[in-house]
């Protein structure tokens, strides 16, 4: 699961008054088997930055013992241009721990900074081994990198001993370039390196059947479903008819997708409904030829998600 939503007031229209409601779909979503979370230390707007980790903190706290066991959770640290050297993550890194309650198995920078500012990645990726090195933290991740990138920072923290344990990035069927032929899926499978998807349904867009009935969201996310959506008939039809059969929503067909390539797809989720439907995606899987009906599709599409402007090469 997903914590980018918690305390993010632009996007999501967080509110305070949410948080018990938060708490419920956490616990539920525990109980089904996904225990894993992402969160971040930038996640939160204004105000509410790190609310995100605060809250989860909180809610691993409140656990039975059995439940918390089940729990593994990863946060980003963001490179911002404040943060130098190879101590440059290590403040924000005990802020995180703190903020979670100590619930902290794997450490992750937020995104690379080699298309800007190359000579503050490295630096800052030592310093992370380091404290995964010292037991600080199990495992290091990172973020939003390409091939060329991915297979640098793999080959020298490899040197050191520290396994480079899972790259996120943006994948869905709105950003399928990581399956092309040659590129990131295809190089996580080679170095033996866990793909992580988020925004596995684009925002929301890929769970909405299209009906006239169903209102656009408000703000950025309702302009970019304006721009995206007319498009997506031919793939909706198909979506549909491979969930029929299970009687499942199209959220599970996109997000069964992303696991037919490989990647565990981190959703997004603010009620205890969103926790079921995510767990009940586990019940199945794709057929080999609806995965390609699906790639064909959504390869040709004209129009997809955003990149991200710090995804490296």
């Amino acid at each position: 699961m997903g914590t980018w939503a918690w305390g993010n007031r632009f996007l999501w229209g967080y509110d305070p008054a949410q948080d018990g409601l938060l708490e419920r779909t956490f616990r539920r979503a525990v109980e089904l088997g996904l225990g894993f979370v992402d969160t971040a230390d930038s996640y939160g707007t204004g105000r509410w930055n790190g609310r995100s980790e605060a809250l989860l903190g909180r809610f691993c706290a409140g656990l039975p013992a059995d439940l918390q066991e089940r729990v593994q959770v990863a946060t980003k640290l963001a490179p911002f241009p404040w943060r130098l050297g190879r101590g440059g993550l290590h403040r924000a890194f005990q802020a995180s721990r703190g903020r979670l309650e100590g619930h902290l198995q794997r450490v992750q920078l937020h995104w690379s900074t080699a298309r800007y500012a190359p000579w503050q990645e490295d630096p800052l990726l030592d310093g992370l081994a380091d404290l995964v090195l010292a037991s600080e933290v199990a495992e290091l991740g990172v973020s939003n990198m390409g091939p060329r990138r991915l297979r640098q920072v793999q080959a020298r923290l490899a040197a050191r001993g520290v396994r480079l344990t899972s790259l996120q990035v943006q994948l869905s069927l709105l950003s399928p370039e990581p399956i092309l032929p040659g590129g990131l899926a295809a190089l996580c499978r080679e170095l033996g390196i866990d793909l992580i998807a988020y925004s596995p349904l684009a925002l929301g867009l890929l769970g909405r059947g299209g009906g006239h009935a169903e209102q656009r969201p408000r703000g950025a996310r309702g302009a970019l479903f304006a721009r995206l959506e007319p498009q997506l008939g031919p793939l909706r039809r198909c979506m549909a008819t491979i969930a029929e059969p299970h009687g499942a929503p199209l959220a599970a067909v996109a997000l069964n997708w992303c696991r037919a390539h490989g990647a565990l797809p981190i959703v997004g989720l603010r009620t205890p409904a969103q926790a079921e439907l995510a767990a009940g995606a586990l019940a199945w899987q794709l057929r080999a030829e609806q995965r390609h009906q699906l790639d064909a599709l959504a390869l040709d599409l004209n129009r997809r998600m955003p990149a991200n402007p710090f995804q490296s090469s």
